[in-house]
Order: C-alpha cells, then sequence, then structure tokens
C-alpha cells in the first residue's frame, strides 16, 4: 500500500533545469527524513540530498550545492528536488527514498525507495 511515486525526469540540455517530484502515499508513520539519490552507470548509488520533517534542515551533496534544492509541501504529501545549471555529470535514474529517522547520506539506511525517475543531460 505504501508507496513513493517519483515523476519530473527526462532529457534536458546542459545547463537547463528539472524539478523532480517524490510523490508519497499509503504511510501510516512520519518519517523524519526524505531523501534523494541517484545512480549512473558503473557508479554508485549516492546521496543527493535529504530533507528534514522535523525541522526543515536541508543536506546536499558537494556537488549539487549551490545547484539543487529540495523542498517538501507537506499538504500533498510530495517532496521535490529542484535542478538547476544540469551537467552532463548529472546523469543518472534519481530515486527518492524515505527514513524513518534522520537524514543520512547513505542509501542502506533508508526504508522505502520509489522505483526512480531517469534524467539525462546531453546535448
Amino acid at each position: 500500500q505504501a508507496q513513493l511515486v517519483e515523476s519530473g525526469g527526462g532529457l534536458v540540455q546542459p545547463g537547463g533545469s528539472l524539478r523532480l517530484s517524490c510523490a508519497a502515499s499509503g504511510f501510516t508513520v512520519d518519517y523524519a527524513g526524505i531523501g534523494w539519490f541517484r545512480q549512473a552507470p558503473g557508479k554508485e548509488r549516492e546521496g543527493v540530498s535529504c530533507i528534514s520533517t522535523s525541522d526543515g534542515s536541508t543536506y546536499y551533496t558537494d556537488s549539487v550545492k549551490g545547484r539543487f534544492t529540495i523542498s517538501r509541501d507537506t499538504d500533498k504529501n510530495t517532496a521535490y528536488l529542484q535542478m538547476n545549471s544540469l551537467q552532463p555529470e548529472d546523469t543518472a535514474i534519481y530515486y527518492c527514498a524515505i527514513r524513518s529517522s534522520w537524514c543520512g547520506s547513505e542509501y542502506y539506511w533508508y526504508d522505502y525507495w520509489g522505483q526512480g525517475t531517469p534524467v539525462t543531460v546531453a546535448s
């Protein structure tokens, strides 16, 4: 019943922007951390960003600081990742994940995952 559904991915040229959405439904408990991860071919799954549901604190991996912004709309049970100034190295499948504890950078700390939405940055 519980599910996370990502959307908003697609093909964009370098320098462009995308906004990813993560819609949560069917969860019976509140979660402390909502994270965005990405996995590119041949690479480990990487923590991109996380937002704390308790105090709104946000976290970003160094490579996206200043370019990406995570946010949450509690009324819609939806988290967002606004991605600006996209570069080819941002190409990956982006996943939304939920953690019952506070934000963490390691993907294996998270409890629930969406199926991912692909982002391709290319000319």
